[in-house]
């Protein structure tokens, strides 16, 4: 999963940058309020971690900006206003979750997490396709009931695919929602980390199927048959 952290403190931007990434996400930093407005209005991003105590923009007016664009992307407020008011004003303009700060690392993760499953529709804490099964709260993966063992963007490939299940992912929504602006490579790196999921997935019961022109499903086996060219 993509994301984009706007906070405008180096240090705690770095912090929260290389837990994110510990974490499996992919994470863009931006520590200007501009520069924000203009990366969510050229990049795609499954949720943002926005400061609303900005230089160059403030974050509500980023915020009212990226609302106005019909951009429904999640969005957790994080910021030192603490006080009912600036809460409530944020969550009005289109926030969809607050979390003031001091915080725990944990609770944002869970925090964020949370907006982005509902935000792909999967509101159940476990998710099933077949012998598969996601663990949201957890970011877990188990195959037959055995921990499924992933390297970091394997993990989030096949969580794209999972949040999406039954429907067609392109390449480049694939390689939007798990690389970063930061990392120098291309779109057909994808391919690669399909082939290692298809590797750990043979035999299982789920397969990702090639549809062309379209990009890749995740299915249960019957159906995965059924779509097979």
């Amino acid at each position: 999963m993509r994301l984009l952290l706007v906070e405008d403190s180096e240090k705690l931007s770095t912090l929260l940058k290389k837990a994110l990434q510990q974490g499996g996400y992919a994470v863009d930093c931006s520590m200007d309020g501009l520069e924000a407005d203009f990366l969510l209005a050229t990049q795609r991003y499954d949720a943002v971690v926005l400061d609303l105590s900005l230089p160059g923009m403030d974050g509500l007016d980023v915020l009212a900006r990226l609302r106005e664009r019909n951009n429904k992307t999640p969005v957790l407020a994080l910021t030192a206003r603490g006080e009912l008011e600036d809460r409530v004003k944020g969550l009005n303009m289109g926030a969809d979750d607050y979390l003031a700060k001091p915080f725990d690392l944990v609770e944002l993760e869970a925090r964020l997490h949370a907006l982005i499953r509902r935000a792909h529709g999967g509101g159940a804490p476990v998710l099933n396709l077949g012998p598969l099964a996601y663990e949201s709260s957890g970011r877990l993966f188990t195959l037959k009931g055995e921990k499924l063992l992933l390297r970091p963007k394997e993990h989030a490939v096949l969580e794209a695919l999972m949040l999406r299940a039954g429907k067609a992912v392109s390449k480049s929504q694939l390689y939007e929602h798990v690389f970063s602006i930061d990392d120098n490579t291309g779109q057909d790196v994808v391919e690669i980390y399909i082939h290692r999921l298809r590797r750990q997935l043979a035999h299982s019961g789920v397969a990702i199927v090639t549809l062309r022109g379209l990009g890749y499903v995740l299915e249960a086996q019957a159906q995965a048959q059924a779509l097979a060219p």
